[in-house]
């Protein structure tokens, strides 16, 4: 909580001397890297000293004191979610023993992170499959120069995995971000044991499947 109280105090330096929101951000960050209060925080906190706004700390409030958000706690929620981004809000209240709003809270208005769905993406390649396109490619411009008709044959082509089963949605993969951090990134199918590599290419005389229906076993 120092910390934070520390960086209040920079902003109304920044106030003062009449240095943009933006600019007096990127110096936070620049300096407090990982523990730099969120971008909306800096900005509610800028308008408040721009406004007339003094105190630093956070005014008394009605109500019993919040005994949970201590910096411990806020260490070991950032901890754990950086070691399993998975967690839901539950899981880190029972690993924290604190309640649920207090977890909501740190992670939301303290860390500043936020639940995010993987953002989908048409495939996923190992290395191993990546050196078998290489492959494919360099005989397709072999091909090429030995006939050098083959490549205008060609009018189409198209390949995709087709898995047994897909294991998690996009939502079941969310994972909790900051707010500076890329979303998480999901295969449209998730990897099964056994799947098949379908390649379809349409030339002006006839459909043919090289390679067709290639069992692979991970």
């Amino acid at each position: 909580m120092e910390n934070i109280v520390e960086q209040r105090v920079c902003l109304k330096f920044c106030v003062s001397n009449d240095i943009s929101c933006g600019e007096s951000l990127k110096m936070l960050r620049n300096t407090y890297g990982e523990w730099c209060i969120s971008k909306t925080r800096a900005y509610e906190w800028y308008k408040a000293f721009k406004e007339g706004r003094e105190v630093v700390v956070d005014l008394p409030r009605s109500g019993r004191p919040s005994t949970a958000t201590t910096k411990e706690n806020i260490d070991k929620i950032k901890k754990l979610v950086l070691e399993n981004r998975r967690m839901s809000l539950r899981e880190l209240a029972s690993e924290v023993n604190i309640s649920f709003k207090s977890v909501h809270n740190i992670l939301i208005h303290i860390l500043g992170m936020k639940r995010v769905a993987a953002r989908l993406v048409p495939k996923e390649l190992n290395f191993v499959q990546r050196a078998q396109r290489k492959h494919v490619a360099e005989d397709l411009v072999s091909r090429a120069s030995t006939d050098p008709t083959f490549m205008k044959r060609i009018i189409t082509g198209d390949e995709t995995w087709v898995y047994e089963y897909d294991m998690q949605t996009s939502q079941q993969s969310s994972e909790w971000r900051l707010e500076n951090e890329p979303k998480p990134k999901k295969p449209r199918q998730s990897r099964s044991k056994i799947k098949v590599m379908l390649t379809v290419f349409l030339t002006t005389v006839v459909w043919f499947i090289p390679n067709s229906f290639q069992r692979e076993k991970q």
